[in-house]
């Protein structure tokens, strides 16, 4: 082995004990955010020899989640079968396009965005640590159009972060990022932010717990925490919390708050569609983007002026 290599692989061990530090220090440093976690819940977790005769990859669920980001398995059994199918089958189909791992229900993909090469630890325990095209569709949007949407300086807030690609390119575009998932979700969210952005942006990404339609007035009290930029990638699939997730669209982009919204959807469902419909409901939006081939949209929205009485 090279000492290249070798160097490479400490910095990588290196970088993911930090990262685990910055999650368990942020719990408790008297932060408003009431958990904690470690890098492990996602990283050894999935390291475990499947059940006799399972060969798909899966890993079995040592205590339940959240639904919004149920593991996959878990999750068929527990809505519409079909839908459920094409998002597992979907999630399946990744694993051709991983990057060698020791474990097979870990991965990595690489990609060459905002002149960086950005590294991204994927796994099969949750949709939500997995990348999907509204993430890399929308990454490249805002890499495509700096002039139209600068990103420099600005306070952007992302919501169902996943993997952290999209927020990892917003703040090596020159953002302040705030990151946002569910609990279970923040140790890789934070270990991939880590890793692709110390030593390259102008700040520091911060990373915060946030269940779509909960205690978002507790922790996210208006007007303390403004945004100029809101950006949402493939967060509009088969998990029930289509209604949540609007009302936490809306808390953060209100009228009159000059907050943008940008979200990016690959249209799969025709619940997909009839989310579409709620939102230009709420919203101002525009369809800035269409990806015909990955089926993916890209809409650009302000929060609607509320109306004022009748006679």
């Amino acid at each position: 082995m090279s000492d290249r290599s070798v160097t490479n692989k400490e910095k990588e061990v290196a970088d993911g004990q930090e990262a685990e530090l910055l999650v368990e220090r942020s719990a408790t440093d008297g932060g408003h955010f009431g958990w904690h976690v470690n890098l492990c819940v996602l990283h050894r977790s999935a390291i475990t020899s499947l059940p006799s005769g399972r060969t798909d990859g899966f890993v079995p669920m040592k205590r339940p989640i959240n639904p919004q980001h149920c593991p996959l398995h878990v999750i068929l059994s527990s809505a519409d079968p079909t839908d459920q199918q094409v998002m597992a089958g979907e999630a399946l189909d990744r694993r051709n396009i991983w990057e060698p791992s020791v474990y097979y229900p870990l991965g990595r993909e690489t990609f060459f965005i905002a002149g960086h090469d950005i590294s991204i630890r994927e796994s099969m325990d949750a949709y939500g640590a997995l990348i999907w095209p509204g993430a890399v569709a929308l990454s490249r949007f805002l890499e495509d159009n700096q002039q139209q949407m600068s990103m420099m300086d600005k306070a952007v807030l992302e919501i169902g972060a996943g993997t952290g690609l999209l927020s990892t390119v917003a703040g090596l575009l020159g953002a302040w990022v705030t990151a946002t998932d569910l609990p279970d979700i923040l140790p890789n969210l934070t270990f991939n932010l880590l890793r692709n952005t110390k030593g390259r942006c102008r700040y520091a990404p911060q990373v915060a717990a946030l269940t779509w339609g909960q205690d978002l007035g507790r922790d996210f009290p208006h007007p303390s925490f403004h945004y100029d930029y809101v950006l949402a990638a493939d967060v509009v699939y088969p998990h029930g919390c289509a209604e949540e997730l609007l009302q936490t669209m809306r808390h953060f982009c209100r009228p009159g708050g000059r907050t943008t919204l940008l979200w990016a959807n690959k249209v799969r469902f025709q619940s997909d569609l009839r989310f579409t419909e709620c939102f230009k409901s709420s919203f101002n939006s525009t369809l800035v983007l269409e990806l015909p081939q990955q089926e993916v949209r890209i809409y650009k929205a302000t929060a609607k002026e509320a109306r004022r009485g009748g006679p």
